[in-house]
């Protein structure tokens, strides 16, 4: 499948993010070269890692090995808790790792409010983002006081909140705030890690379009707005998650979708997190 046919967001700095793109938290050290040389091949162009999931450098051999233009590709690496206030250092062992000179969006990974070193972590990110490095700046896992807060004391807002975000947890308060300041929103475990994937009524919608369960979730992220990652070491599986982009959903599926909104997260409560 052609890049072109992935729909793009324009993050508020100009920057344009494929809507569909291929995250590897959770995917083993040894099995990431080949599942992101897999993305690439059945036609991801947008690739996710983090300094903590410890496979940036398979991220990066994948790419290099790929053959394909770099921009032709957007990459995301992120801030480790450890290192907020040695952005500047965690960045640069990054790209190191990545091989790359520059990427394409660089997040603060969780704000640790305990720790307080987030605003002071986002103006190393401003820099690093006025040096070309990074195209584009932004954080995950933020809550509305944390992205205010960087606002009001910065002026800079953030490109992208990558957040926890599925049918059990719609974060339609957060989305709206998201919305009000020109914050695309990114979804990570977008399918709540497979739990959704039994849902009665998600199998009645995905009967109904000849879909699976796992394409109708991810067709309603992409028709609410976000910007969505699944992840996946199963080539079948990598090709069916990219196979979203030939069918719509109507308003009842979508309500029926949100209905499942309960709440629930899977991972930790980002204003409590410290991940140390």
């Amino acid at each position: 499948m052609a890049m072109s046919s992935v729909p793009t967001i324009a993050l508020n700095n100009g920057v344009d993010i494929p809507q569909l793109g291929f995250g590897v938290f959770l995917v083993p050290p040894g099995e990431t070269e080949a599942s992101v040389t897999t993305a690439l091949e059945t036609g991801y162009r947008h690739i996710d890692t983090a300094r903590i999931y410890d496979n940036e450098g398979e991220v990066g051999a994948a790419i290099a090995k790929s053959g394909i233009a770099r921009d032709e590709l957007f990459v995301t690496t992120k801030l480790w808790n450890a290192d907020q206030g040695r952005a500047a250092a965690a960045f640069d062992a990054s790209l190191e790792r990545l091989g790359l000179d520059h990427v394409d969006l660089y997040l603060i990974h969780w704000p640790v409010p305990s720790g307080d070193r987030y605003v002071e972590s986002w103006k190393a990110l401003e820099e690093i983002a006025a040096s070309g490095r990074a195209r584009a700046i932004g954080v995950s896992n933020f809550q509305i006081p944390h992205l205010q807060r960087l606002i009001d004391e910065t002026g800079t807002v953030p490109a992208v909140n990558q957040v926890e975000l599925h049918p059990n947890l719609v974060q339609a308060e957060l989305r709206a705030f998201h919305a009000e300041h020109g914050i695309a929103t990114e979804a990570w475990s977008p399918l709540a890690r497979g739990g959704l994937l039994d849902d009665p009524e998600v199998g009645k919608i995905a009967a109904k379009h000849g879909r699976t369960p796992a394409q109708v979730i991810l067709r309603w992220h992409l028709q609410i707005g976000n910007v969505v990652i699944p992840k996946s070491v199963t080539p079948s599986r990598i090709a069916e998650n990219l196979d979203v982009l030939g069918f719509e959903l109507d308003a009842d599926d979508v309500a029926a979708i949100e209905a499942l909104d309960s709440g629930t997260r899977i991972g930790p409560n980002p204003d409590e997190f410290t991940g140390a």
